[in-house]
């Protein structure tokens, strides 16, 4: 399938593809960056949703309050928030050496990516199952629903569009963030913008690698919304 995309890509542009940067490379390189996103994004949105449910449940006026759990675990989530990307990907390079053998290549890349993302997703599915009526939740408990029916039949499934759409601003981010990746050897868009477009002056690169991203984040735009709005 791979050989057959490279091939068609490479017959449909040779009349105007006069790059130093081959089709082959740039499909390559669109592959490593959707293996970041994806792998990224399952891991991240686990830990993020572990840690929604747990900052939602512990908090003072929350189903089983808990101020320990929360004011260990709130904090520490606004500290990764707050570090800029680029610096959690060179501060985390010997936890990433130690997890995948590795601190270069797209696996290497993932090791930052998902805790990066973690957090900021995290924090986007708090604020979505926040805005469940609280109505809904005395209406479970009246019913003597448990605490984890309570999260897992009422207020996650009321949440759902609200979640779709964060989760689209979350896979957004990480698409630019896969980009800056591409600084320190991951590979991806990201890796071509610099390593060819950049480091070579190649600017029909860093207008390829532009149009990619974008149309890329109108797709993944679109797609949340339309699936916000299904019922």
């Amino acid at each position: 399938m791979r050989d057959w995309i490279v091939q068609w890509l490479t017959e449909v542009t040779q009349p105007f593809w006069h790059s130093s940067l081959s089709i082959d490379q740039f499909v390559t390189a669109l592959q490593e960056t959707f293996q970041m996103v994806f792998f990224s994004l399952i891991f991240g949105g686990i830990w993020g949703l572990i840690q929604a449910i747990i900052l939602l449940v512990t908090r003072p006026a929350g189903i089983l309050p808990n101020p320990v759990i929360y004011h260990v675990l709130n904090p520490i989530v606004n500290a990764l928030r707050s570090l800029p990307f680029i610096i959690l990907l060179i501060a985390v390079i010997p936890f990433t050496q130690w997890l995948v053998g590795t601190s270069i290549g797209t696996w290497a890349a993932i090791v930052p990516l998902t805790i990066y993302v973690g957090p900021y997703m995290g924090r986007l599915i708090e604020t979505s199952l926040l805005e469940v009526n609280e109505g809904i939740i005395e209406s479970a408990q009246s019913m003597g629903a448990t605490p984890w029916q309570i999260i897992f039949k009422f207020i996650l499934p009321e949440a759902r569009s609200s979640l779709i759409l964060n989760m689209t601003t979350a896979t957004i981010s990480l698409i630019g963030a896969t980009a800056m990746a591409g600084a320190v050897g991951a590979g991806g868009i990201g890796d071509l913008a610099i390593s060819y477009g950049y480091q070579r002056f190649d600017s029909s690169v860093v207008i390829l690698t532009v149009i990619v991203l974008l149309i890329l984040v109108q797709i993944v735009q679109t797609l949340g919304t339309w699936l916000a709005k299904l019922r």
